[in-house]
């Protein structure tokens, strides 16, 4: 808390006395008014003070708050004064009259109070009161007047505002305030002189700290100081009233008695208080200030009442003052000392005034007025003014004082106020010095002295040598401020730097208000006295003479002359009278005439920046006037001398030493251009730089062009700013520069091949251009035209040079018919190609916009910019291929001696060859994206569309024609740059389409498949019957649909494809103009990319379909601009003249299609499917209206009359197969026969075309027969494709759905079909191509027609499927038994390589017709299990036969199949993997083929019974094979090229009955217990069990047991790190299927906790990203990430569920949110099972803000249900009898245990933390009885220890404990050292006795007995054990 802030000295807020005596002063002529007046009544002057004891009137309820006010707490007088303020207002004010006494009394103290707040309170208060009662006030005003006029005065601005406005609210009028005053003032004197009087003891009767009474003391008697000195002011300056007004002799008696009073109060205040000479010397600043201004007063208005011995005592305390060090007391200083040398001047004649006034003076100016710069510098002059002319100051006054007000400069001048308060005193002194000469000098001759000795003295030695010579002396301030600042602040460099900042800032300042002050007083000298002027002049240049010949030789030799620059600029500003040129004649020529033959001999820029400056201020010709010659010359003959100088002196010397001198000169030499000799001045520089026998370099290796070259670039800047000094006709304009040497010596330039770099320097400055608006040319038209052709032969060498043979061409374009220089170029040597390459560069980089003058009159534009595009391609070429570690450097080196290619330094002369090609190439590249986009799109259309053709023309060369071959990244570098011109110099979508045009054009080697031809004004599709070609022209082809693929993924497919030229670039696509239709449409183009298939990198699956898919959703809006059916009747026609050989029998067109079309030979076949899957199946864009169009356009195309087109009924199936299920689709829910038949056949032409093929095929013979006719095939293939399925394989999930319905009538025709084809025939002895058709028309059959078989149906159809799933069977376990034997028996014999070999053989041996007709048959199987659990079968005769007939014997049958298949693949692996990884990548790999197949299965093996799978295990076992079933499961649960539905398949295996018990063990280590695990339940008793040791399984352990390190550095998402997840999820499910109690649980748990590293918990917190935070934040508050959240919630279900197969199924395919979901349940999991695990794990966390994030969300999310499953385990199984009992207090979390025996018993509480189990449980005793304290510790002990490490739930611990109080009751010993017969965590008994003392130890403890102490002795009698 803390006391309140006291009161300090008065703030510069404070209001003086000055300030509240004029407000209170009537405005205008001040009279009294009517005098004894207030207001309109009569004030009676008879009333006497009040008494402070209250009226017995007073109301009860303001008597009690004042007496509140008298109390010491603020808060309470505060309130009091509150309440009081409300009261006043409510209550009238008869009421309030009679408290005013006892509030006068409190009024009184309360001012002193020492809290601000009180004070303000109170006049607050007060105000209401006076606003209250108005004229009631009159009889006590008297009373309030003294502390009322005192508060005005206090040091607070708050309070004394509030004072103030509670006397206005009084008096409103100021007249009625100053009545108040002059009738109130013996009150006011004598409560102020009361105040006076006052001692800190005095002031209060309570006990006050020392120090609030000192501040509440020195206040009052500053404030009462104040108020006096303010009294006196309004009183004495009051004016007496005009004798014409009636009432004035009573308002004149009121003044003149008022008067009397104050002078008579004043004179005994001087005697009481010793003329307050004690004040003046207090210790407070605010007493001090207080008693100046009472005095200032006094001496102001009544001096007659100082009588001779006050002046006496008053005269030294006065003059002494300056010795006051405190700049708050200044102001009031100054007023007191100035009144009193001039209201009294023989005061002075008392004092010493050497010692008392003038020391302490020179000690208060050196001290720079201790800080009150601005208040005490501005008086300093009246000072001066103010000493009487007869004190003796003595002969040195003037320098003294002088000299001791320039030494406090430093001290004082840190700010620009200051400065300026300084300098602006010593200006108006030393004016005032010279005008009062004779105050100061005896003798006239003193007097002319003295004026020349101030010049020099002062101005010149002080003033003017601190602002020249101050330039050293700062480096010196600099430092030692920068030391100071360091110590200061410990050395940091943002101090060291802020205290540089403030150092340069207060010089700065300082020397310009110096300059100012010199300036001024020189002006004003100037006008009085030219022959001080003179002397001053003199010295001036004698200065800046030695400072220019000292020279560098000084040290801040820069700093001098940038002083004299500033001199003389500050002098230029000064606006002179006229007549007055002084600074020419006595400063600028004298100092030019006499440091030039200095500055000429030095190598200073900075004197030639002076000389610069005098020239600009006075001219070249005003300067020149007299140079070399003291008479004055004729104006003809000052001419030529002029020209000679220059020519002969100035041009050599400016043009020489341009690098040291920083151009300096050059600007010199500019400035000393006049209109007069503009040209003859500009010719002889030109001449003198181009002359050959003066064209050589100078001392500074700058040659005289590159000195031109800055010159010129000089002029060109002066030409923009309008800043050409005093050249007003010539010079403007660039014209007028022209001359001839410039443009021969341009030519020669650019032509040239010798090239120095000062020669594109010099082009760079004639051409301009560096900047879009730099139009200023040195050169004329025709000139610049040689020039740049010169230039572009310099930048086409380097491309030259590159072996890219486009690039070679792109030259030729740019070139044209300058064929003779492409070949003198190519001859050319590297090194010269390079140079001329750079050279090109530099011009064009300072140039480039000068172009924008010849775009019109040739073709270099054009062909430059192309060149610089080429330029910058062939780089980026380059840099994507030299990122590859195979790089060759001979492709892009180009000339090279052919010497070097046998040479060793070969690849070390390419490389740097490249390189340099390289970081030149990276110049040309930036510039061009920098500068073209805004640059050529403001060049003519002629130059745009030349440098368009240029640019296409390279790019379908590079890609189509080329020998290079185009590599993926280099296409999609095309399209880039493609992308790149056409955003550049294509403004319309028109435009784009011209381009895309001229892009798409028939090559050599494209289209590859289909042609665009232009028919009757359309453009048509034509096929390439003859595709024929070499590999190159095929990888051309690939290149550039690499190429157009991305352009449409960029441009879109409305522009590329559709041709859309109407809507602009960048808006959406939604508005378009009726009837239009685009000229520009590509539907072949399509046609083109998607027949491809395939190229580089990239396929139409992956790209350009979905660009496709994606405009059709938009297509339907803009029905003009509809390609896709275009783009299908191109396919479509593509695939019947193609003659298509695909069946699609062989085609799985049931499951998602994706993986099957690379099946598909026919190119436009395959794209044709690929594009109707992704619009009706994947994308679902189109529906049933374009399915029925497309199936009328197929109609069409397949009948010929009435004969069917052969190849067209041959791809009928395939698109069939696709747009069936959307053209009958409808609108009924449930497709009832009776609303399938209400289909319109007119509308819908499908299903009425399905009936009649039914009907045809029944006339068929069946397929099998040997003389079938090929079209037989085709049609029942037709067929079988309108009646569609869909296969569904997710991870845990198969389905088969229908895809349509179908009628009565259709279903019975598809019948009759079915027991046509496959009754009378062996389906075995047909090819596989049939045996497919029949299994499909099995399949379809089942699914659509199922309700009408019958028995004989159902026994085919399970005959026929049982043998094909068989012969997959047979086969595949035939192949694993050929891995198998050669593995196990030929690997050492044979070697690994011929092993390899034969594996991959035995791999070959998958037939793919096998594997057809097996998933035909797991289709139909699932078709009938689906059908076994339909609800709608229930009461249909089909369920029956499906039920009870053949199906419910062959179905374990079926599924003991499927699960020989799932073992024998995994065996396989297992079987490969033993030897080597690389085996069982084959093995796997070969699996991938067939993923759907293998999901089929793996979904038959998640249902399979557990009897089958026991029978499957037996059969493994029995079949003999080097790997065993566990193996098999576990080789495909962590395979290397992993099928996801296998994974969980083989999971769910593994983690459930009856493979969960012997899936973790190896062999061996839980053999007594494997015995029981088969009947499920444990035969061990716990006190009889082995001590045995537990291993897990090598394929898991492997992943359980991974480095820590390995563990955290894998990718979160990677495959090992799924693998570790998953064997930890497999690890906790077997382990939760042990009961509690089981010993083998026990075994896992303690093998989990002694050797697998927690590291895994740290993982697991890698998917959950967690927010740090308290642990008290409310569950509903925390705000958790996608991830956090998914795995809060699987951390919640794995703990209620106990399970973890739900997220072990979702993730797959595998995300971070999968994985994040996984890592939850499986750290539920854990904290489930594991709680004592985890809890070590969090206890050993460093990491602060993990362990906080990980408690949080532990406690939140997990603790919850965890605590309630806990506490519910206890409540049900916990055994109760009548010595033990437990109770749950579920909310407050607690297990209440209570034991008894005999006449003993505890009760012990458990108390679960709402972070359990990361914080551990709590258990204390609440009560015991009979049992020993040692005792009671020792049980309390061990139940703690075993439910903090018990690793599983508490109920088992508590059951334990119990079990292990039973047995000490026994009489069974307990262990000596965990003193407990249970072991805590093994729960063994004690076994191990001492041979001494004989004492039983667990083994665990003595084990960690032996292994701490590093002793075997007995842990009691230390006798060897």
């Amino acid at each position: 808390m803390g006391k309140p802030k006291g009161d300090g000295a008065r703030s510069k807020s404070r209001p003086s006395s000055s300030s509240l005596a004029a407000s209170l002063l009537p405005s205008g002529v001040s009279t009294v008014g009517f005098g004894g007046y207030l207001g309109s009544s009569r004030v009676d002057s008879s009333s006497s003070a009040e008494d402070s004891v209250p009226f017995l009137d007073v109301d009860s309820e303001m008597a009690q708050h004042l007496k509140r006010l008298g109390r010491k707490d603020p808060t309470t007088k505060l309130k009091a004064l509150t309440t009081l303020a409300v009261l006043f207002k409510e209550r009238p004010p008869e009421e309030l009259v009679q408290i005013i006494p006892q509030w006068a009394f409190e009024y009184r103290k309360l001012l002193h109070d020492f809290d601000r707040e009180v004070r303000r309170a109170t006049h607050d208060t007060m105000t209401a009161l006076v606003t209250a009662i108005r004229k009631g006030l009159a009889p006590h005003l008297k009373s309030l007047m003294g502390p009322w006029w005192y508060s005005q005065f206090d040091p607070v601005p708050e309070v004394s505002l509030a004072a103030r406005q509670s006397l206005e609210a009084a008096f409103p009028v100021q007249e009625r305030r100053l009545d108040a005053l002059m009738f109130c003032v013996n009150e006011i004197f004598l409560y102020l002189d009361e105040n006076l009087k006052l001692t800190p003891q005095a002031m209060f009767d309570k006990v006050i700290p020392a120090d609030e009474l000192e501040d509440m003391h020195q206040r009052a008697i500053s404030s009462s100081l104040l108020a006096i000195a303010t009294l006196i002011d309004i009183l004495l300056v009051v004016k007496m009233p005009n004798s014409d007004n009636g009432n004035c002799s009573s308002d004149q008696k009121l003044i003149s008695r008022a008067r009397t009073a104050a002078v008579s109060f004043v004179e005994n205040m001087l005697a009481m208080h010793k003329c307050f000479l004690q004040h003046m010397k207090s210790k407070y600043p605010s007493i001090r200030t207080a008693t100046y201004s009472i005095l200032a007063s006094i001496i102001k208005n009544i001096p007659h009442v100082l009588n001779e011995e006050n002046v006496k005592v008053l005269s030294t305390a006065i003059l002494g003052v300056l010795q006051e060090k405190d700049a708050s007391c200044h102001s009031s200083m100054w007023d007191m000392l100035l009144l009193f040398s001039k209201k009294i001047p023989n005061g002075w004649s008392y004092c010493n005034t050497q010692k008392v006034v003038l020391n302490r003076f020179w000690h208060f100016l050196r001290n720079g007025c201790h800080g009150s710069q601005q208040v005490s510098y501005p008086v300093l002059v009246l000072f001066l003014d103010s000493i009487p002319t007869d004190v003796n100051l003595g002969e040195q006054f003037v320098d003294y004082f002088f000299q001791n007000l320039w030494a406090g400069r430093y001290s004082s001048c840190h700010l620009l106020a200051d400065s300026k308060a300084l300098f602006g005193a010593f200006k108006e002194c030393f004016l005032w010095v010279l005008h009062n000469v004779s105050r100061y000098c005896k003798t006239k001759d003193d007097q002319s002295e003295l004026p020349i000795k101030l010049i020099k003295d002062i101005l010149v030695e002080l003033l003017l040598n601190d602002y020249l010579l101050s330039a050293s002396m700062k480096k010196q301030d600099e430092s030692s401020q920068a030391r100071s600042d360091i110590s200061t602040d410990g050395g940091s460099s943002l101090s060291h730097e802020r205290s540089q900042q403030r150092v340069n800032s207060g010089h700065q300042v300082f020397t310009e208000e110096l300059l100012r002050c010199i300036i001024g007083i020189l002006l004003e000298i100037s006008q009085e006295d030219k022959n001080l002027i003179s002397v001053f002049c003199t010295s001036f240049q004698k200065d800046c003479l030695e400072i220019i010949r000292e020279g560098d030789y000084l040290q801040n030799f820069h700093e001098y002359i940038e002083r004299i620059v500033r001199f003389f600029l500050l002098i230029d500003k000064v606006v002179l009278p006229k007549g007055h040129d002084w600074p020419l004649h006595f400063l600028g020529r004298p100092l030019f005439f006499s440091t030039f033959p200095v500055i000429k001999s030095m190598d200073s820029p900075d004197a030639v920046k002076l000389l610069s400056i005098l020239v600009e201020i006075f001219g070249p010709v005003q300067i020149f006037s007299e140079f070399d010659s003291p008479n004055a010359m004729d104006i003809e003959t000052e001419m030529k001398h002029f020209l000679h100088t220059f020519n002969n002196d100035f041009i050599p010397w400016c043009l020489q030493g341009v690098a040291s001198f920083g151009n300096l000169k050059l600007d010199f030499l500019l400035d000393l251009f006049q209109d007069d000799y503009f040209f003859q001045q500009w010719s002889a520089i030109i001449t003198y730089c181009v002359d050959d026998t003066k064209f050589t370099e100078t001392s500074d290796n700058i040659s005289n062009i590159q000195v031109l070259a800055i010159l010129i670039g000089k002029v060109r800047k002066r030409i923009r700013s309008k800043k050409l000094g005093r050249l007003q006709k010539f010079g403007l304009s660039p014209e007028h520069w022209h001359h001839d040497l410039l443009n021969s010596s341009a030519i020669s330039f650019a032509h040239q091949i010798s090239m120095i770099n000062c020669h594109a320097q010099f082009l760079c400055a004639v051409l301009g251009g560096s900047a879009e608006d730099d139009q200023l040319c040195f050169l004329p038209k025709e000139t610049l035209i040689i020039v740049w052709e010169g230039i572009l032969r310099k930048m086409t060498s380097l491309l030259t040079s590159s072996s890219l043979h486009w690039v070679q061409f792109a030259c030729s374009l740019i070139l044209g018919s300058d064929h003779n220089d492409f070949l003198k170029l190519q001859e050319a040597s590297f090194s010269v190609k390079f140079a001329m390459a750079r050279f090109s560069f530099e011009v064009l980089n300072g140039s480039i916009f000068c172009l924008k003058i010849i775009d019109d009159s040739c073709t270099l534009v054009s062909s430059l910019l192309a060149a610089l595009f080429v330029l910058d391609w062939e780089n980026c070429m380059m840099a994507l291929t030299c990122n590859d570690d195979k790089f060759d450097y001979s492709k892009y080196a180009g000339d090279i001696d052919i010497s070097l290619l046998e040479s060793k330094v070969l690849d070390n002369d390419l490389k740097e060859q490249v390189d340099a090609k390289l970081a030149l190439g990276r110049k040309f590249c930036a510039y061009r994206r920098k500068i073209t986009p805004n640059f050529l799109k403001n060049t003519s259309c002629e130059t745009q569309s030349r440098f368009q053709n240029i640019l296409v023309k390279t790019v379908r060369f590079a890609l189509l024609d080329s020998d290079d071959l185009v590599s993926p990244k280099e296409s999609i570098s095309f399209c880039e740059w493609v992308l790149d011109m056409a955003e550049i110099i294509c403004h319309t979508r028109k435009e784009m389409q011209i381009l895309l045009d001229q892009l798409f054009q028939e090559g050599k080697s494209w289209p590859f498949w289909v042609k665009s031809l232009i028919d009757s004004g359309s453009r048509v599709a034509t096929f390439q019957l003859e595709t024929a070609s070499s590999s190159v022209d095929e990888h051309h082809n690939h290149s550039f649909v690499a190429f157009a693929d991305k352009l449409i993924s960029r441009l879109g497919v409305d522009v590329v494809i559709a041709g859309l030229t109407e809507i602009s670039i960048g808006s959406p696509r939604i508005e378009v103009v009726s009837g239009f239709s685009s000229p520009y449409k590509r539907e072949w183009l399509a046609a083109e990319i998607i027949s491809s298939w395939e190229w580089q990198v990239s396929n139409a699956t992956e790209s350009f379909l979905h660009l496709l898919s994606k405009y059709a959703r938009t297509e339907t809006s803009i029905p003009e601009a509809s390609i896709l059916f275009s783009i299908i009747n191109t396919l479509i026609d593509g695939a019947i003249t193609h003659e298509t050989h695909d069946h699609w029998a062989s085609f799985d067109s049931w499951k998602v299609l994706h993986d099957e079309f690379d099946k598909i030979n026919d190119p436009f076949l395959r794209g044709l499917v690929c594009l109707l899957s992704t619009l009706f199946v994947k994308e679902k864009v189109w529906g049933k209206r374009e399915a029925i169009q497309l199936f009328k356009q197929l109609m069409d195309k397949l009948y010929i009359g009435t004969s069917a087109v052969e190849y067209c009924l041959r791809i009928l199936p395939f698109i069939l197969s696709i747009i069936m299920p959307a053209a009958l689709e409808n609108s009924e829910s449930d497709g009832t026969t009776e609303e399938i038949s209400k289909d319109s056949l007119h509308e819908n032409p499908t299903r009425k075309y399905v009936m009649s093929w039914l009907e045809n095929s029944l006339s068929f013979p069946s397929i099998i027969s040997a003389k079938t006719e090929q079209d037989v095939e085709e049609w029942i293939q037709a067929v079988i494709s309108c009646y569609p399925l869909r296969t569904t394989v997710e991870t845990g999930k198969f389905e088969v759905s229908l895809l349509r319905n179908v009628s009565n009538e259709e279903a019975t025709l598809l019948l009759r079909l079915f027991r046509k084809q496959v009754y009378l025939n062996d389906a075995s002895a047909a090819t596989n191509q049939k045996q497919i058709i029949l299994g499909k028309l099995i399949a379809v059959s089942v699914g659509y027609c199922w309700q009408k078989f019958d028995k004989d149906d159902w026994s085919y159809v399970l005959d026929n499927s049982h043998r094909w799933l068989e012969s997959s069977v047979l086969l595949l376990e035939e192949i694993t038994e050929s891995i198998d034997d050669a593995i196990v028996n030929h690997t050492a014999i044979n070697g690994l390589e011929c092993t390899q070999k034969k594996l991959e053989l035995s791999v070959q041996n998958y037939d793919p017709w096998i594997f057809s007709l097996s998933t035909t048959a797991l289709v139909t199987l699932c078709l009938l299990s689906q059908l076994e659990e339909h609800e709608k079968t229930d009461s249909t005769e089909a369920l029956h036969h499906i039920k009870l007939g053949k199906w419910a014997d062959m179905k374990d049958q079926t599924m003991a199949s499927i699960l020989r298949l799932f073992f024998a693949t995994g065996a396989s692996e297992a079987i490969a993997n033993s030897c080597s990884g690389n085996f069982s990548n084959v093995v796997a790999s070969s699996r991938l083929i067939q993923s759907h197949f293998w999901g089929m299965i793996a979904s038959f093996v998640w249902n399979s019974p557990k009897l089958v799978r026991s029978a499957a295990m037996e059969s493994m076992e029995l079949w003999g094979l080097s790997k065993d079933s566990i193996s098999s499961l576990y080789a495909i649960l962590f395979s290397s090229r992993p099928i996801s539905s296998l994974q969980f398949a083989a999971y769910c295996l593994l983690s459930s009955e009856p493979l969960c018990r012997l899936s973790l063990a190896s062999e061996g280590s839980l053999e007594r217990e494997g015995s029981s695990f088969m009947e499920s339940e444990l035969s061990l008793d716990v006190e009889s069990s082995s001590e045995e040791t537990f291993w897990l399984r090598d394929e898991i352990s492997f992943l359980i047991q991974r480095q820590s390190a390995d563990l955290l550095e894998m990718d979160l998402i990677s495959q090992e790190r799924v693998n570790v997840f998953i064997a930890w999820a497999l690890l906790l499910s077997c382990l939760n299927s042990f009961p509690p109690s089981s010993k083998a649980r026990e075994k896992i748990v303690q093998y989990i906790q002694d050797s697998v590293s927690s590291t895994i918990l740290d993982c697991i917190f890698q998917h959950i990203p967690l927010k740090s935070g308290a642990n008290n934040v409310k569950k509903k508050e925390i705000e958790l990430a996608v991830e956090a959240s998914n795995a809060a919630n699987a951390a919640r279900h794995s703990i209620t569920t106990c399970s973890l197969e739900l997220y072990v199924q979702s993730l797959w395919p595998v995300r971070i949110d999968t994985m994040a979901s996984l890592a939850g349940s499986i750290y539920g999991m854990m904290i489930h099972l594991l709680p004592s695990y985890v809890r070590n794990w969090f206890s050993s966390l460093r990491d602060r803000s993990l362990s906080s994030a990980v408690e949080s969300f532990t406690k939140a999310w997990c603790s919850p249900p965890l605590i309630l499953d806990e506490l519910s385990q206890v409540k049900e199984t916990v055994f109760a009898d009548d010595n033990f009992l437990v109770s749950v207090n579920r909310s407050a979390s607690e297990i209440i245990a209570t034991y008894k025996k005999e006449e003993t018993g505890m009760d012990l509480v458990i108390h679960l933390p709402s972070s359990y189990p990361l914080r551990p449980v709590d258990v204390e005793c609440t009560r015991s009885l009979g049992i020993s304290e040692v005792k009671q510790r020792k049980w309390l002990l061990s139940l703690t220890a075993f439910v903090r490490n018990q690793n599983g739930a508490i109920a088992e611990a508590i059951r334990i404990w119990k079990s292990n109080f039973d047995k000490e009751f026994l009489g069974v010993e307990e262990c000596p050292i965990c003193y407990s017969i249970n072991h805590t965590t093994n729960h063994s008994l004690p076994r191990l006795a001492c041979k001494t003392c004989k004492h039983k130890f667990h083994s665990a403890c003595l084990y960690k007995w032996f292994s701490t102490s590093h002793k075997s002795t007995c842990p009691l009698c230390q006798s060897p054990f």
